[in-house]
């Protein structure tokens, strides 16, 4: 199992929900965050004067998959936000060493849904 954290520009959610949806993921949690990277931000006027605004809007995803779905969570978010432009974004892949679902006591992979080599009938788990 894998939690890929990923920061994208506020505006491609929708691309990438879109392309995570086509592709059979559909589990997701997403927040308002700030930040910067390469681009560093950019200079604003405010009452006459210049402030540097360095920290920019962005959304943090954290996308729990089974390892099945490693990559392709990761092609889908490229596919959605790559650019060739400083401001695409990055993803980190991260170990995940337990999920329980809450409401039935599962733990594991069969925790996360979806289909998965590790669910023992390969059916979606809703």
């Amino acid at each position: 199992m894998k939690l890929i954290i990923a920061y994208i520009p506020v505006e491609k959610l929708d691309a990438v929900k879109k392309e995570l949806d086509d592709r059979g993921v559909f589990r997701m949690s997403v927040t308002r965050g700030r930040g910067c990277g390469q681009q560093k931000g950019y200079f604003e006027s405010y009452r006459g004067s210049k402030k540097e605004v360095n920290l920019l809007p962005n959304l943090r995803l954290e996308i729990a998959v089974n390892d099945d779905y490693r990559e392709v969570a990761i092609d889908a978010i490229c596919a959605a936000t790559q650019t060739g432009s400083i401001g695409d974004g990055k993803i980190f892949v991260l170990p995940l060493e337990e999920c329980i679902r809450i409401r039935t006591g599962e733990r594991g992979p069969n925790a996360i849904g979806g289909e998965s080599r590790y669910c023992s009938n390969n059916d979606k788990i809703e």
